[in-house]
């Protein structure tokens, strides 16, 4: 896909208003551009996002960008770095806080974005949506997914790592496995820098 195509594609997006029933209406926040190295599929924006229209504009976000080890101006520059929600508008809220994305937003925009971000060489996988669309052999269970991303590469063009989704409400699965912080890390950064060099 041709830049100026891929710049009409995100017109759309950030157009679309399929979801007119979402609570707090459809506001649509992505960031990409053809040049883009890294692409961090996460789940939805959140209330606080949904209200800056930036992407990851809350304590997740700074989490992200620290275990990536990028700093903001990186983390927000399209031509670096792609932010492509399983969803792109806040969903709203359930019990058990967030509701997932909905699948609407992904099979209608998803595949033809993803045809326009040819020069990716590392996607980040943020929690089990982001798993089931780019991964769907990925194991069951979360941790073992994180720890085969991380110890073989996965995917055919670039390669892929899942993490959990750095939300504060993931402090107890982080704090079960402390390997993460000390064997994931470091390699996921060292990625990171190879990949937006």
């Amino acid at each position: 896909m041709k830049p100026l195509a891929l710049d009409a594609l995100l017109q759309q997006v950030r157009a679309c208003t399929r979801c007119t029933d979402l609570p707090a209406g459809p506001r649509p926040v992505l960031q990409a551009d053809v040049r883009a190295r890294i692409l961090i599929a996460g789940q939805a924006p959140g209330r606080r996002v949904h209200a800056s229209g930036i992407p990851f504009d809350d304590p997740s976000g700074e989490r992200l960008r620290d275990w990536l080890g990028l700093d903001r101006e990186t983390f927000y520059d399209p031509a670096r770095v792609a932010l492509l929600p399983m969803g792109f508008c806040y969903p709203g809220t359930g019990p058990h806080g967030d509701l997932p994305p909905r699948p609407l937003c992904a099979s209608t925009w998803r595949a033809r974005l993803l045809d326009g971000l040819r020069q990716v060489r590392l996607t980040v996988l943020l929690g089990q949506h982001a798993l089931a669309w780019h991964w769907p052999d990925a194991p069951r269970a979360l941790a073992d997914a994180v720890r085969l991303s991380h110890a073989t590469v996965v995917g055919g063009g670039s390669p892929l790592m899942a993490l959990p989704h750095p939300s504060p409400r993931n402090n107890r699965w982080l704090a079960q496995h402390p390997w993460f912080a000390a064997e994931v890390l470091p390699m996921l950064r060292q990625r990171v820098a190879q990949a937006v060099a």
